[in-house]
């Protein structure tokens, strides 16, 4: 899983009919090395500026209602805070 921030929405009007219905949201990673932006689905009524909690692959359509849901990413959960102890 991944944790980021939502830095904006994405709208299609044109696409594969499996994904009516979803919201997409813009996301940045905000640990590891990969700080790319990327498309989630969201699956957790998040919201710009909001830190979400991101799942991938088979466990993003997993979350979904219908497991067939053409998507890599799904956030799963916004989340409240983070505890990091002795980081090295």
């Amino acid at each position: 899983m991944k944790v980021g921030k939502v830095v904006g929405s994405l709208w299609a009007t044109r696409k594969d009919d499996k994904l009516n219905g979803l919201k997409f949201l813009v996301v940045k990673p905000i640990y590891g090395h990969d700080n790319e932006l990327f498309i989630a689905a969201d699956n957790a009524g998040a919201g710009v500026n909001d830190l979400v909690l991101v799942t991938t692959g088979g466990g993003a359509r997993a979350s979904l209602e219908n497991s067939q849901t053409p998507v890599d990413a799904v956030i799963v959960g916004v989340v409240d805070s983070i505890e990091i102890e002795n980081e090295e």
